[in-house]
This record gives C-alpha cells, structure tokens and sequence, in this order.
C-alpha cells in the first residue's frame, strides 16, 4: 500500500484541526499545513461527507472535528481518503475479475498483508500523531 498525497494532506489537516480548540477556517488550516486550498476544499469535502468534521458558516464558522481526536483511527480516515487498501490488484475489490482467484495460492497472503496494514493503522488515532503536550489533544 502507498499512501497517496490525499492521504497524507487528510491527516495533516486533521490533525491540525485537533491541536485547535473549537473551530478552524481551512484556510488557515490549508495555508498552516502548506496543502494547496482547493485541494484541501476537495479533502474536507469528502470528509464532512464522512462525518469526520462539520463545518459551519459565519463570523466564528469554520471546521470542527465531530468526535474526540483519541477516536478516529488513521485506519478509517485512510480507508475514507484513499481508493484502496490493498497491497496487490487482486485484493482491491477485482478479486471477480481475476480468472485465477479460486485457484491462486498467493492470494491469501496478499489478503493477510491487507489486514495487518489495517490492523497496524487501527492501532493509531490522531493523538498519536499529534505534537506532544499538545492541550486538549482528547476534547472536541
């Protein structure tokens, strides 16, 4: 699995938006975080979609997360972010497509290796990746 630059720029965003107490325009969090502001318009888009974030409008508008940071995983936030998990093509939803996949002795593995990568990522929640001493890390 190679994390894509939406991925990365999902988590940066995100764990800004966690050092903040209340909300946060995405300006600031796109300009702070040095990703580009329509991509970062396109990320937080999909991730109020999710209902990773809310956004609200007005004078003291901006986004929020919608859970505590200790609750989101880096494994959903990627799994929302990224179009696969998957270490090999055959284990990235075209299992059906693959003429060989009743028979193939290497598929389970590549299916084990696609747990442990979301298993590993399960293990970590944006507090893990945010600065240390950062205040409020576990209040939304």
């Amino acid at each position: 699995m190679i994390v894509s630059t939406r991925g990365r720029y999902a988590l940066r965003l995100l764990t800004a938006l966690a050092r903040r107490d209340g909300s946060a325009s995405l300006k600031g969090l796109a300009a702070e975080e040095r990703v580009p502001f329509k991509y970062a318009e396109s990320i937080m888009s999909s991730l109020v979609r999710a209902g990773f974030v809310e956004s609200t409008r007005g004078k003291n508008g901006g986004y929020r997360l919608t859970r505590a940071p200790s609750e989101y995983t880096l494994a959903e936030i990627l799994r929302e972010t990224e179009n696969s998990f998957a270490a090999t093509d055959c284990t990235g939803g075209k299992e059906a497509e693959c003429p060989n996949a009743a028979t193939c002795p290497t598929l389970p593995v590549w299916r084990a290796l696609d747990d442990t990568v979301y298993d590993f990522l399960s293990r970590y929640t944006l507090v893990d990746v945010m600065p240390k001493g950062t205040p409020g890390a576990d209040t939304i």
